[in-house]
């Protein structure tokens, strides 16, 4: 299973190569465009996409965005529980 990440293109850095900067929750990296690049490059700046391995693979709206940041948000606090809860029982069990 592949999971794309919401990020919001915020600059084009090499159009030559299709490459722009995608800002995802406060970090920004270099992108692929291609997949999504229909026109000018200049059309995806402020656009959410989906993002995977470093390719934009496609355009999303801001509140799919948010509802996907949101689920992504909610799994990582799920995780950090069930490790917390496994070091609990493994500290009761004398493993720790």
């Amino acid at each position: 299973m592949c999971l794309g990440i919401p990020g919001q293109i915020v600059e084009i850095t090499d159009a030559a190569r299709m490459a722009a900067m995608a800002e995802v929750s406060g970090v920004r990296r270099e992108v692929n465009v291609a997949c999504v690049a229909e026109g000018p490059l200049e059309g995806l700046i402020g656009q959410w996409a989906l993002i995977h391995v470093g390719f934009a693979m496609s355009l999303i709206d801001e509140e799919e965005a948010a509802k996907t940041l949101d689920a992504l948000r909610d799994l990582g606090e799920a995780q950090e529980a069930l490790e917390q809860m496994a070091a609990g029982d493994a500290a009761l069990e004398g493993r720790a």
